[in-house]
């Protein structure tokens, strides 16, 4: 399967936290050749297959994005956040807004040109609700297509850049979604059960896989997002570096034999990899609540390294989600035949 299509298709997809149908509509489309698909009541997307010990392998197919709240009485939308927006990119911003029946609405987010400016305006992020999204039409015509809680995300913009980089709004995490998919690939007649779990409402609060594990009866969980790759501004003792690798957690709640196999597992079959240490006792993705689900779940975590998250213009190495795929694979192959032996 070639990546950067895998990619674009998926990133295409909307899927703003609790308003995901879309983007699971392709992932059960994308996923029906490798084992058997379902979806939960929360849009959580299953793919099973196997029998045996338990893989489940995690990661979330929700994006960041807003939500309508009102509209002004000169057709303005006011709106609010969904997930960790940053409200210093948001002045000018392209956006779409999504009506129920699936019609997408361009629109702008209006700025105040700097001729109208007052002293020290262009020092000062602005408050979300003094924001507006212009759609070009008055109240009644606006009303007429759009209602409160309708979703709205940044206009998407994938856009292969020179090398093996792509960026797009929704690499977090479409780009672990697809490592999913291409390990699931290398899995195929595995002698275990691997169930991967495209869990939904990440970015509003692990929301999906704290329920997701339930039931499932899982010996050892894998989950899989972005952390940060290293960019002008960033610390290179906080991040890691695009095409590298995928970055191997170690951190209080992750378990500590698990990130040293995938290690060792890196180092075997020679698959770029890189360290990534986080104190404290959260990670900041699923599998802060994977690991305390059922009776506890022993669960590592492995990260694609990419610029800019949680802007409309993150960007990621593809080779680095191959590689990150290809690490999955060749961990469960191996802890399948240690577990089988």
């Amino acid at each position: 399967m070639d990546t950067v299509a895998l990619l674009k298709e998926l990133t295409s997809a909307i899927g703003v936290s609790g308003a995901e149908n879309n983007i699971t509509e392709v992932l059960c489309r994308l996923l029906a050749p490798y084992g058997e698909v379902s979806v939960d009541a929360m849009n959580n997307v299953y793919c099973t297959f196997g029998e045996g010990y338990h893989f489940l392998l995690d990661a979330h197919l929700d994006e960041i994005g807003m939500i309508v709240k009102a509209i002004t009485d000169d057709g303005f939308i006011k709106f609010d956040k969904c997930g960790g927006l940053d409200a210093r990119m948001m002045l000018a911003s392209e956006v779409s807004v999504w009506c129920a029946d699936g019609k997408e609405l361009r629109g702008v987010i209006s700025t105040l040109p700097p001729h109208l400016q007052k002293d020290g305006d262009d020092t000062k992020a602005p408050e979300f609700s003094d924001l507006a999204i212009d759609v070009g039409l008055n109240r009644e015509e606006a009303e007429k297509l759009i209602a409160p809680g309708d979703r709205i995300t940044f206009r998407r913009n994938f856009t292969k850049l020179l090398g093996t980089q792509v960026s797009s709004s929704v690499l977090d995490d479409r780009s672990g979604c697809a490592a999913l998919i291409l390990a699931l690939e290398k899995l195929q007649g595995i002698n275990a059960k691997v169930t991967a779990m495209f869990s939904s409402q990440e970015e509003v609060g692990t929301r999906g896989a704290k329920i997701g594990p339930y039931g499932k009866r899982a010996d050892e969980a894998i989950a899989v997002d972005v952390s940060f790759g290293h960019s002008p501004l960033c610390k290179k003792t906080d991040c890691g570096e695009l095409g590298k690798g995928g970055m191997i957690g170690f951190s209080p709640i992750l378990d500590r034999e698990m990130s040293k196999k995938l290690v060792a597992v890196a180092e075997k079959y020679g698959i770029p990899y890189q360290p990534e240490v986080m104190g404290g006792g959260h990670t900041g993705t699923n599998a802060d609540v994977i690991s305390v689900s059922e009776s506890g779940i022993r669960t590592a975590l492995v990260s694609i390294p990419e610029k800019y998250m949680h802007s409309p213009i993150e960007v990621i190495d593809t080779e680095d989600v191959e590689n990150t795929a290809a690490l999955l694979a060749a961990y469960v192959r191996e802890r399948a035949g240690e577990c089988h032996a």
